[in-house]
């Protein structure tokens, strides 16, 4: 069975850019492995050592990438009215006076320092379809707590 990683159109653009990027800097990391291995003795070599293992870091994370795309799910935002993958949400927590907005993302792409949350997660499972105006109990391992849906856009 394949398991499809669901994500927004942005986070698989995200992901894309991010490949490019590497790419693009693949040629001068191997440029540098080169040259470190000119230098003669590799086995005490600590610039070949320290190019061949960041090289390795850069082809693993492109295998990596190259997998997310390759078993994503892309979700496209529905303007329902309710909470969905790719909805921007504004919450209000009961414990406190400010609201917070956040975008709705596949597991990969949650960053809560960006706003971004999972559509799995506690907060996410208890908000998703839901509409503005509605209170939920949001079951987390912490325990429970409340949050009101202001605005869903």
């Amino acid at each position: 069975m394949v398991y499809y990683q669901k994500m927004t159109p942005e986070g698989y653009k995200e992901i894309e850019d991010e490949i490019a990027r590497l790419k693009k800097d693949r040629p001068r990391r191997i440029k540098i492995l080169q040259q470190a291995r000119s230098m003669g003795d590799l086995s005490e070599n600590t610039e070949y050592t320290e190019a061949k293992r960041d090289l390795g870091h850069l082809q693993s994370r492109l295998r990596y990438l190259g997998k997310q795309l390759k078993y994503a799910e892309v979700i496209e935002s529905k303007a329902d009215g309710k909470v969905n993958m790719g909805s921007s949400v504004v919450l209000k927590f009961d414990d406190e006076d400010d609201e917070e907005e956040y975008k709705i993302v596949g597991r990969m792409e949650a960053d809560l320092a960006k706003g971004k949350i999972a559509f799995d997660s506690p907060l996410g499972q208890a908000i998703m379809k839901q509409e503005a105006g509605k209170t939920v109990t949001v079951e987390a391992p912490a325990g429970n707590y409340h949050v009101t849906i202001i605005e869903v856009k």
